[in-house]
């Protein structure tokens, strides 16, 4: 998978692309998913390289094995999200991404609640500024609990994370997102969105807040994604009964 780079262990990018092919419908539920021999072969490992990173999935309920046949797509529609996200935040082709926050501090009251944390937990809080000719401006503030400094140190760094910042998260803590929680309002910008997307003050921005959870509903990220107004946001997506669709 192109973009998950070498920066990760290789089980770990293994199962990043396995996640990748259920979640495009590929590989639909009940679909059998390729072996520890395959894996091994496919991408030059060692059988328990594979088989860790069946794990990984396996944990989170995304595959499932059944002895003396192999390993499958679960069923159940963990990867189905409770609210489609609509309004897109991924990386784009020939997109500018620029680092404007990345510490870590004391989370606010509202950050630590969708995190499912005690109050005033230190976390990460990390902001880009992405501009595309095709999505316009964005700002994107990420929140993730402190306890991921270590093990998803990129997302302290000043430089654009090599690929969309949950696949490197999912890759660097070894969860993977199963649901998506999404609100949508719309507010007065605060002076920082002004400065940062050129806006007049007053201005009113489109404001998308997403929890992204993985199967044991144990929070992984909290996003709050800023548009300007007049920007039109628009994206094709998929509802949880529209598997056959995708295939």
């Amino acid at each position: 998978m192109a973009e998950i780079h070498d920066v990760y262990p290789k089980y770990l990018r293994i199962s990043a692309y396995l996640l990748g092919l259920i979640e495009s419908g590929e590989l639909a539920p009940g679909a059998e998913v390729p072996s520890e021999r395959e894996l091994a072969a496919r991408w030059k490992v060692a059988r328990p390289t594979a088989a860790k990173a069946l794990n990984v999935l396996r944990r989170q309920g995304i595959v499932e094995t059944r002895r003396g046949s192999g390993t499958y797509v679960a069923e159940r529609g963990v990867l189905m999200r409770e609210s489609a996200p609509r309004y897109g935040s991924s990386a784009l082709a020939g997109e500018s991404v620029t680092v404007l926050r990345a510490e870590v501090v004391e989370g606010p009251r509202e950050v630590t609640d969708s995190l499912g944390v005690p109050a005033r937990s230190r976390v990460i809080v990390r902001t880009t500024l992405r501009e595309s000719a095709s999505a316009g401006t964005r700002l994107i503030t990420c929140w993730f609990p402190g306890g991921f400094a270590e093990p998803a140190t990129l997302l302290l760094g000043s430089d654009p994370l090599p690929c969309e910042v949950r696949r490197y998260l999912e890759s660097a803590v070894g969860r993977v997102t199963a649901v998506v929680r999404e609100s949508v309002g719309a507010r007065l910008a605060t002076e920082d969105e002004r400065r940062h997307l050129a806006l007049p003050h007053p201005a009113a921005v489109l404001v998308v807040r997403r929890v992204g959870l993985d199967a044991g509903r144990v929070a992984l990220e909290y996003r709050e994604i800023t548009h300007p107004p007049g920007q039109w946001c628009a994206q094709e997506y998929f509802t949880s009964s529209a598997a056959n669709f995708r295939r």
